[in-house]
């Protein structure tokens, strides 16, 4: 079965890179193979869902024997798309914009900040983490001249909206947005909110009202 048929659901998505990150831990320590209970305990998903969401690429491992390492690997590394360089933009660098840029995705090779924007003139023209920042105003052209497509929002939510039409423009496929502001744009566009305050008052209210295993 190829990756090109393959349609899966989104929640199995979102836990392949989770599932890939330990997966490098493993092969960097040397082990060989692992079981979907050793996966369940690393990642914190339960060992049905592992197994339903590794079904749908096909045989993946064997019974009594559990997953090999490397193949899982390198089988994952090809469906995210690990082998190519995914260039990033990253608009707006206050205080959360700067710790992105020295960040940069240290554990992970194959996605990296490439250009930053900003409006203040100190930081236009300098260089965080080996990041190049520059003036607002040459967004459209900056992100077009490096082949960009994906970009991380982390700009007063007063702008959001005017900023992303912009992005839109420049043909960016994918925003990763840390503003609290729900923003419009095409269909054709993905976009992923991450609201830190609203994450914040959800994990409040999980502690009030669901109690952890421990607690009862």
């Amino acid at each position: 079965m190829s990756n090109e048929t393959i349609k899966i659901p989104q929640a199995t998505a979102k836990r392949l890179p989770l599932y890939y990150r330990f997966l490098l831990n493993l092969h960097s320590s040397g082990k060989q193979r692992v079981s979907s209970a050793e996966l369940s305990e690393a990642v914190k998903v339960d060992s049905a869902t592992i197994r339903r969401d590794f079904s749908y690429f096909g045989a993946l491992g064997k019974k009594g024997y559990g997953y090999n390492v490397n193949y899982l690997l390198t089988f994952f590394r090809k469906t995210l798309d690990q082998d190519e360089l995914t260039k990033v933009a990253l608009i707006g660098v206050g205080n959360l914009g700067t710790a992105f840029l020295n960040y940069n995705f240290s554990k992970n090779n194959n996605t990296k900040i490439q250009i930053a924007f900003d409006v203040d003139k100190s930081k236009v023209g300098s260089q965080i983490g080996d990041v190049p920042v520059y003036h607002m105003d040459e967004l459209e052209e900056v992100i077009q001249r490096e082949d960009i497509h994906v970009a991380i929002l982390t700009i007063p939510s007063g702008v959001a909206q005017q900023i992303t039409d912009r992005l839109v423009k420049a043909e960016i496929k994918g925003i990763l947005n840390f503003t609290p502001a729900r923003l419009n744009v095409p269909p054709s566009i993905r976009i992923h909110h991450i609201d830190l305050a609203v994450e914040l008052q959800s994990l409040i209210y999980f502690l009030k009202h669901y109690p952890t295993d421990e607690d009862e």
